[in-house]
């Protein structure tokens, strides 16, 4: 990802289609970073962030598909703040996270749980092809530490949670996974998501609203 040169040019919404924002070398999620949503996984919060790695082939973007894979019953939607990475990124201090992070979007970690289950591991699960919609668009501009995280499926509002709720903050993530591998520029990481994760089925359309960011919105469709 190279430096943003702005082209001035303008579009009314309804005369474009967006795509995902950015199409990352790789997205690196964390699991239970919320105590409540933990709990009702039925597991303890850990005491290091436990962090696993979704494929690029599974981003999608705002108003594409959710496609359900045909061997899995129990596919859930898990509402996510995610932060695009803007600059390369080893062994950054806690305290300069800040500085190579390049902004903030929406994304929806969806799972087939039934496939976490039965794997005790996230790859498969977490990993099908348009089970990381990202989007609506990057904001630049943002303050990610108390801000309202949610999901609806069908107007319904299933998940609504705040990320002054983390268990690990955004500078505590960036730092420990900058740690472990090396952040590229355009990398997505997702930060966890609150409690009330529940099913998707065919026909639903799910909506990931972020308060100061916009609405991810996805049908979903049965292969």
């Amino acid at each position: 990802m190279g430096p943003i040169e702005f082209t001035g040019a303008r579009f009314a919404i309804g005369d474009v289609r967006l795509l995902a924002p950015i199409l990352p070398s790789k997205v690196i999620a964390v699991g239970r970073n919320y105590a409540a949503h933990a709990a009702e996984m039925g597991n303890q919060v850990p005491e290091r962030p436990l962090i696993f790695l979704k494929p690029s082939t599974s981003v999608i973007g705002t108003h594409d598909v959710i496609r359900l894979p045909v061997d899995s019953d129990q596919v859930e939607h898990e509402a996510e703040l995610a932060l695009v990475i803007g600059k390369v990124a080893k062994d950054v201090p806690r305290e300069k996270a800040n500085e190579v992070i390049f902004g903030y979007t929406c994304a929806n970690d969806v799972t087939a749980r039934d496939q976490q289950r039965a794997d005790k591991q996230f790859t498969r699960a977490k990993g099908h092809d348009s089970f990381c919609p990202i989007g609506p668009w990057i904001e630049t501009t943002f303050d990610p530490s108390s801000v309202r995280v949610r999901a609806l499926v069908n107007d319904e509002t299933r998940q609504d949670g705040n990320t002054r709720d983390m268990v690990f903050d955004i500078p505590t993530l960036v730092s420990f996974m900058s740690h472990v591998m090396t952040l590229v520029p355009g990398d997505v990481i997702l930060t966890g998501t609150p409690d009330g994760v529940g099913p998707i089925v065919n026909g639903d359309t799910v909506t990931i609203s972020i308060d100061g960011i916009g609405e991810l919105v996805n049908p979903v469709k049965r292969k």
